[in-house]
């Protein structure tokens, strides 16, 4: 099993900048396809961006595409996401998983474990 902790959150101007890290424990996260997906009052948990267990294959939504990049250093145990060009729609609670699948899938399902989520807010 594995425990996931985000952090990186906060409140930031629109056009800025932040990047999020997910570190795990008890287990290295190059065992895992890893994930990250966003969740917003009232609206459904939605997928942002995701890397295969090799970190050969990358998958983005379609609203995050060139704006926002997923990475891993498996050595740190810890996956990234670097979100650039934010915009008030990405204010969300992004939280990390992790899949025992190889794949980097887009489909909350196929995921195992979930970190807590760490805030981010975009203003205007």
């Amino acid at each position: 099993q594995v425990q996931l902790v985000e952090s990186g959150g906060g409140l930031v101007q629109a056009g800025g900048s932040l990047r999020l890290s997910c570190t795990a424990s008890g287990r290295t996260v190059s065992s895992y396809a890893m994930g990250w997906f966003r969740q917003s009052p009232g609206k459904e948990r939605e997928f942002v961006a995701a890397i295969s267990r090799s970190g050969g294959r990358l998958n983005y939504a379609d609203s995050v595409e060139g704006r926002f990049t997923i990475s891993r250093h498996n050595a740190k145990n810890t996956v990234y996401l670097q979100m650039n060009s934010l915009k008030p729609e990405d204010t969300a609670v992004y939280a990390c998983a992790a899949s025992r699948d190889a794949y980097s899938s887009s489909n909350k399902v196929r995921y195992d474990y979930w970190g807590q989520g760490t805030q981010v807010t975009v203003s205007s």
